[in-house]
């Protein structure tokens, strides 16, 4: 870059002047000002370097080459091809989802999502786990627009309630997956991989939890009963319920499900069954439950018991076999596990829903007393034919 140039630029000595006699005759000259002008030429190029810089930085790659750079690109043009499946795991942080992303193909760099992400950080924290079809070679800022709408999680949705019994919990499971009933059925048998306890005699029945769950479009029928075997053994250590314990709570937690429906009657109902459980009169240990009689039937949709229900043989006919069951009669959730853990200190020995439509129920302490309670539920079951 020339002396005259920089001069130029920067207005120093850009106006013709007349020379002094002491320049003409060269007395006395001044030296040159070359610190001036070598400052002028280093601030030339500075800004004319942070012009460039500014460009890349705006244009891209492109104008990379006119500054003689290479350039390592951070993002890819988009709009990508080729399918692939990325999971974001519970907890994952912004970081670990972009570290996702590169790995699977679906962003150039960990910065190309970082940045996007950057954007609009609100909806960055709120991106939901679960399995998304993205593109190999997506843009950041596309994978993320697919990321934060939970639209696109590719997951199976199913709702198990409270108390179903096992063979109903793989139907309900395999409508809401589509996979087979028969691999549900083969995977409970599977007692090792599924992470049943030993405590369960090999039977599924009650540790399947009750939830909401979503399961990854190739989740196998085995990952999702373990997942819920999984949560019923946490729900029964948050409980503080002793491992020798687990299956006798389950099981007394199942009929708790099975009578009433109120979380206010849910403790009493499990004392009701300690007290009859210690064998003297009114019961002589025999629980005589109708949902356990329901259990045995298989059958549902009644409100009471037949004779001829309440005359089998089953070992889970509570009104002809003293004892528990000889296991859970369904899968119990949260609130029952916690009653059967923490029955509610009392000397009832009887109770009834006096009304199957509102759950009211109606607790006892001594025969007479129950027996009007009975009455009461008679007069629902006149008034509602069918139901009973």
């Amino acid at each position: 870059m020339s002396q005259d140039f920089t001069e130029t630029i920067f207005g120093d000595d850009t106006e013709p002047r007349a020379r002094t006699r002491r320049e003409i005759h060269g007395r006395h000259a001044k030296p040159p000002r070359r610190g001036r002008r070598a400052l002028a030429v280093l601030v030339a190029v500075a800004l004319i370097g942070g012009a460039g810089y500014a460009a890349v930085r705006v244009l891209g790659p492109s104008v990379t080459g006119l500054f003689g750079g290479t350039g390592t690109e951070v993002d890819f043009p988009g709009p990508g091809e080729g399918e692939v499946a990325v999971q974001v795991a519970e907890g994952d942080t912004g970081e670990d989802i972009a570290t996702t992303l590169r790995d699977a193909g679906v962003t150039r760099t960990r910065t190309a999502y970082l940045e996007a992400a950057a954007t609009d950080p609100r909806s960055a924290a709120k991106i939901q786990p679960g399995t998304y079809t993205l593109l190999k070679g997506m843009r950041g800022l596309d994978a993320f627009a697919v990321l934060v709408d939970p639209a696109n999680r590719v997951a199976d949705r199913v709702t198990l309630r409270e108390g179903l019994w096992k063979d109903e919990t793989f139907a309900r499971l395999s409508e809401g997956t589509g996979v087979k009933v028969a691999a549900y059925e083969k995977a409970a048998r599977n007692t090792k991989a599924i992470g049943l306890p030993s405590a369960a005699g090999g039977d599924v029945e009650g540790w399947l939890f009750p939830s909401t769950y979503e399961f990854g479009e190739n989740t196998s029928a085995t990952a999702q009963l373990k997942k819920m075997v999984s949560l019923t053994v946490a729900t029964l250590e948050d409980a503080g319920v002793p491992q020798d314990q687990w299956e006798r709570t389950l099981t007394i937690a199942s009929i708790v499900e099975g009578e009433v429906s109120g979380d206010a009657d849910r403790a009493k109902v499990a004392r009701v069954i300690l007290n009859r459980l210690e064998g003297g009169p009114p019961s002589y240990g025999l629980l005589q439950m109708d949902s356990t009689v329901h259990y045995a039937a298989q059958q549902r949709g009644k409100a009471g018991t037949s004779d001829e229900q309440r005359a089998s043989d089953s070992p889970y006919n509570t009104y002809k076999v003293a004892g528990l069951p000889p296991g859970p009669i369904g899968n119990p959730g949260k609130a029952s596990i916690v009653a059967a853990a923490n029955p509610e200190p009392g000397d009832w020995v009887f109770f009834v829903t006096v009304d199957p439509g509102t759950g009211e129920t109606k607790f006892a302490t001594t025969q007479a007393e129950h027996d009007r309670y009975v009455q009461e539920f008679q007069q629902w079951c006149s008034d509602h034919e069918g139901q009973c």
